[in-house]
């Protein structure tokens, strides 16, 4: 309910997500028996949740966290446009979850609830209980560091 309700803003909007994560969870087993029970329901939470949110966005036209979140993102990450960078895509999210390995957990956490959670910088030093500008500054270095890290492994 909580990431849903990050990404949507709205505890109606979670609810409905949720309920959708839940048909999908219903419809996904018995054919995928998930080795990580917890981390592939929250993966089907956080889908749904920003599948609606694209649905009501496509109806206001407006922006949200989700977009805001990504576009912070926009300089280091391109998004993939067609089939053929799937391989290239797969490589990505693996340099991504090394860079992620090497990280302290403070900062790890940091990233993870920006741009997993889609976290404010607010709210991530609210939960952690350090200043917003420490929060800022560190998902600023971190996404330079990313950069160079992707950099280096020839992936940008």
């Amino acid at each position: 309910m909580r990431i849903a309700e990050q990404i949507l803003g709205s505890r109606a909007d979670a609810e409905e997500a949720v309920n959708d994560a839940l048909f999908r969870l219903w419809n996904a087993i018995p054919p995928t028996n998930p080795v990580h029970y917890q981390a592939f329901v929250l993966t089907l939470t956080r889908r749904a949740a920003l599948d609606l949110a694209d649905r009501q966005n496509r109806k206001k036209r407006s922006g949200d966290r989700y977009a805001a979140a990504l576009s912070e993102l926009e300089q280091v990450i391109a998004a993939p446009d067609d089939v053929q960078k799937h391989t290239e895509q797969q490589l990505l999210n693996e340099a991504i979850g090394r860079f992620l390995d090497g990280l302290p957990g403070e900062q790890r956490d940091m990233l993870l609830k920006r741009y997993w959670y889609l976290m404010t910088a607010r709210d991530i030093a609210k939960e952690m209980q350090i200043p917003e500008s420490r929060v800022r500054v560190t998902l600023m270095r971190l996404r330079n560091r990313l950069r160079e890290y992707l950099e280096k492994e020839e992936l940008l």
